[in-house]
């Protein structure tokens, strides 16, 4: 991905918060909508898309704990907490746990 697609998408990623700043804790949806999508709609630097069966499996196959970790201290290309740096953990893990859900993970 380009310097410039992922620039604006930590430039936008703060004009959400606002949108959910206020969201329950298990408001997982209206986080990942808000900020997550921001990259993972699209893939931006590797991100697995949303509902992308095959690029989430490796990454559930780690394990929650390991996901949850990933999200809030932040992986490769993707910022803390998705750049949402006002998000409490418990509404990383929710939004962590909707887009692994949208993507064929968990429940068994």
């Amino acid at each position: 991905m380009s310097i410039r697609r992922t620039a604006i998408a930590l430039i936008a990623a703060p004009l959400f918060l606002t949108s959910f700043a206020a969201a329950a804790a298990d408001d997982g949806a209206q986080i990942a909508q808000g900020l997550c999508f921001a990259c993972h709609q699209s893939g931006i630097n590797g991100a697995p898309k949303f509902g992308n069966k095959v690029a989430w499996a490796p990454r559930v196959a780690q394990g929650k704990d390991k996901l949850y970790a990933n999200a809030i201290n932040g992986l490769r290309g993707m910022p803390p907490r998705g750049g949402g740096a006002s998000l409490t953990d418990d509404q990383v893990k929710a939004a962590v746990d909707y887009l692994v859900k949208g993507s064929g993970g968990y429940p068994q």
